[in-house]
């Protein structure tokens, strides 16, 4: 089963940006493009959400409510998927989770799709 950490959480003001790592390590996969990619998040009070899904063939998916302002990117030679926020908002202030699925599931959102989760890092985004 994949293993998946998160970092790169932390405090920032509206306005500012923020990079997500995710290192994914498996001992039946040599890459994480063996997987469906993506990051989801979890605010207080609310139901977990997809916000951008990364597929092996290149296609990508972004929440509306991320689009234009987040970027999801892979460096494979180490195994590690990135999100790159910009243009923060209170609106962002979650825990944000590595997630990975099975290839065919690409690139849905739907939390229900994935089987394999870190354990998330915390964004917070003051006013």
């Amino acid at each position: 089963q994949v293993q998946l950490v998160e970092s790169g959480g932390g405090a920032v003001q509206a306005g500012g940006s923020l990079r997500l790592s995710c290192a994914a390590s498996d001992n039946a996969y040599r890459s994480w493009s063996d997987y469906c990619m993506g990051w989801f998040r979890q605010a207080p009070g609310k139901e977990r959400e997809g916000v951008a899904i990364m597929a092996g063939d290149g296609r990508i998916r972004y929440a509306e409510s991320v689009q234009g302002r987040f970027t999801i990117l892979a460096a494979n030679t180490n195994n590690t998927l990135y999100l790159q926020m910009n243009n923060l908002n209170p609106e962002d202030t979650a825990k944000y989770i590595c997630a990975a699925g099975s290839t065919w599931v690409c690139p849905t959102l739907e939390v229900e799709r994935y089987a394999h989760w870190g354990r998330g890092t915390q964004v917070t985004v003051s006013s």
